[in-house]
């Protein structure tokens, strides 16, 4: 997280993913994103955001099969 980062609201990051406040709620209870807690308030960092959607991407068959070589 960057001292600089703009912290998002639960309902951004939500809107962010195209997802519902509730799936956002449940990353943040399973502690599957890194938040803080501002008083009773949970936010969300820009950065910690786009390092969610990187790990969680999936690549493709073509970049996948680049990475191990040529098969038999």
């Amino acid at each position: 997280m960057n001292s600089g980062d703009r912290l998002l609201a639960v309902d951004e990051v939500a809107e962010r993913l195209g997802t519902g406040v509730r799936f956002i709620r449940r990353l943040i209870s399973e502690r599957r994103i890194r938040y803080v807690k501002v008083g009773k308030h949970v936010r969300i960092a820009e950065s910690v955001l786009a390092a969610y959607i990187v790990a969680n991407t999936v690549p493709t068959l073509r970049e996948a099969r680049s990475r191990f070589g040529k098969v038999a």
